[in-house]
């Protein structure tokens, strides 16, 4: 399936795409983490752009630095368990 050639989403693709439930992408979009236009009376689409900007802007480096306030490698992580010997 090829979903996102198109400027527009239906809100079943865009909750296909980022593997949610419609009723998530509604309530999105009314958050505005998502933009979305009417057309028509009643078809709701989201635009593709947003879907990809709100996946980037929850993108991880999985080589950057590590979050504030986590111990290195003898310390504990985050399940307060200790690493390593006392």
């Amino acid at each position: 399936m090829e979903v996102l050639m198109g400027p527009l989403l239906r809100v079943t693709e865009a909750a296909e795409l980022l593997n949610v439930s419609r009723w998530t992408i509604y309530r999105w979009i009314e958050e505005g983490r998502l933009e979305a236009t009417k057309i028509g009376r009643s078809s709701l689409r989201v635009f593709r752009r947003s879907v990809l900007d709100l996946v980037e802007s929850r993108r991880i480096a999985a080589w950057g630095p590590r979050p504030v306030g986590r111990a290195g490698p003898a310390g504990p992580d985050s399940s307060g368990i200790p690493l390593g010997r006392p």
